[in-house]
């Protein structure tokens, strides 16, 4: 089990750290979308672009992603990404209407937070007693 957590949480920080640097790099090319310019989720994104905050999430993903990935502070690390999974899967269900919800991508992402959360359950049972 404690080889599964380990794997788990090298992957899920590896993902957060290339999605997260790719913002400020642009190594993976965005697909077009043919979505009309009106969408909710285009002016959602053209309000988070300009004003910065885009940039400090993916820094906070960055951030969440390596100390995931660190055995020492993997508990830290999902703190940092909790609220993150958590905004990813409301853009996808309120503002995309449920569109890009059963991506690969996604779907690795929460399976193997909610895998580490549970592998690591008795640490995050002590924040609720």
């Amino acid at each position: 089990m404690k080889l599964l957590s380990t794997l788990a949480s090298v992957l899920l920080g590896l993902a957060f750290i290339t999605f997260g640097a790719n913002f400020f790099l642009n190594f993976i090319p965005m697909p077009a979308d043919p979505s009309p310019a009106d969408a909710p989720h285009k002016l959602f994104m053209a309000a988070m672009f300009p004003t910065g905050y885009l940039a400090f999430v993916k820094v906070l993903e960055v951030l969440g992603g390596l100390l995931v990935a660190l055995p020492k502070t993997r508990n830290i690390g999902l703190l940092v990404l909790g609220p993150i999974i958590v905004n990813i899967l409301a853009f996808h269900i309120f503002l995309t209407k449920g569109a890009g919800l059963t991506d690969p991508p996604i779907l690795v992402i929460c399976g193997l937070s909610a895998f580490l959360l549970l592998s690591e359950r008795k640490a995050w049972f002590g924040l609720v007693k």
